[in-house]
């Protein structure tokens, strides 16, 4: 079911519903720039067996409403969109998953709206808090001298963006998704691919935002609250990520309290097909809604549940 969601005046955010109506709600929350369908297919139908499955587009993307350079935006603003989702749908509380700057703007509504969570799943991205990593050692680091995003990651990030139509478009994309899928498994050209041809007929172009990436970033530390945390919470690892690389998630499982740290054993900064059943997996035991965390069928990516402390 699709429908749109007022989130403040003049903005409209299209949402998607899946599975059982009154099974308990899961909000996806994607990254930067990223429409809600950058969440794949069978990963939303995996978890929509169980929940009720909501994902959406956010500002300037998709086809919610792209009004950035007539009305500019904070990006704490678009974690004050994620409340607007669930208040627009009727939802309470929800489990909450985000990937990436949707990692970010989940942990600004653990830590500012606790009671509109039953848990949070947070996914390739970074502490928002100044508290230290400590090494397994015992030995601390400063959050920001923790290692940054890889350089060819960075030297992509800084090619000006041109518009050459939408085959030249894709072409971009692939090769963005190539350097961000990271180099422990197989690239899948076809998947990124067809990928990139669905969520351009989603959009309804193929133009590149640019929103996300102007908008103000002020005022999105949480160190304490963070660290007050009473919400179950899960930090997933992916040890070939490129953006937030090892040991990010660690650090972020340390600074939020409470939280579990799961390992997908090759996995970078995107979701390819053989991260998504063991991705399902550790989602769904996190909200409960399956048991065994540790045991998928054969053949799949095993999960590695470790402590986030030394």
């Amino acid at each position: 079911m699709q429908q749109f969601v007022d989130a403040a005046p003049g903005i409209r955010l299209w949402t998607e519903q899946r599975g059982a109506a009154d099974a308990a709600p899961l909000l996806l929350i994607m990254g930067a720039q990223a429409a809600g369908v950058g969440w794949p297919e069978p990963l939303v139908d995996a978890l929509a067996a169980h929940h009720r499955v909501i994902r959406y587009d956010h500002r300037d993307t998709g086809r919610s409403t792209w009004s950035f350079e007539e009305q500019p935006y904070r990006i704490a603003d678009l974690a004050d969109d994620v409340i607007a989702v669930l208040d627009g749908l009727g939802i309470d509380r929800a489990h909450i998953v985000g990937m990436s700057l949707g990692g970010m703007l989940a942990q600004m509504v653990l830590a500012d709206h606790p009671d509109r969570l039953l848990s949070a799943t947070l996914i390739g991205t970074m502490a928002l808090s100044t508290t230290p990593y400590t090494r397994p050692d015992g030995s601390t680091v400063p959050a920001d001298a923790l290692p940054g995003i890889a350089p060819e990651v960075l030297e992509l990030w800084a090619r000006p963006v041109e518009d050459h139509g939408a085959a030249a478009e894709v072409e971009r994309r692939i090769e963005h998704w190539r350097v961000l899928a990271g180099d422990q498994l197989p690239f899948d050209d076809a998947y990124f691919r067809a990928f990139e041809h669905r969520v351009i007929a989603h959009t309804g172009h193929h133009r590149v935002g640019t929103a996300h990436g102007r908008a103000e970033h002020d005022g999105m530390l949480r160190t304490d609250q963070l660290a007050k945390n009473e919400v179950p919470a899960l930090v997933v690892s992916a040890p070939a990520e490129p953006v937030f690389p090892p040991p990010r998630p660690q650090h972020l499982a340390q600074c939020v309290r409470g939280a579990e740290l799961v390992e997908i054993p090759g996995m970078g900064h995107a979701l390819p097909p053989a991260v998504l059943t063991p991705l399902a997996t550790a989602v769904l035991a996190h909200t409960g809604a399956v048991t065994g965390r540790d045991r998928l069928p054969a053949g799949d990516l095993p999960l590695v549940w470790a402590a986030a402390t030394p």
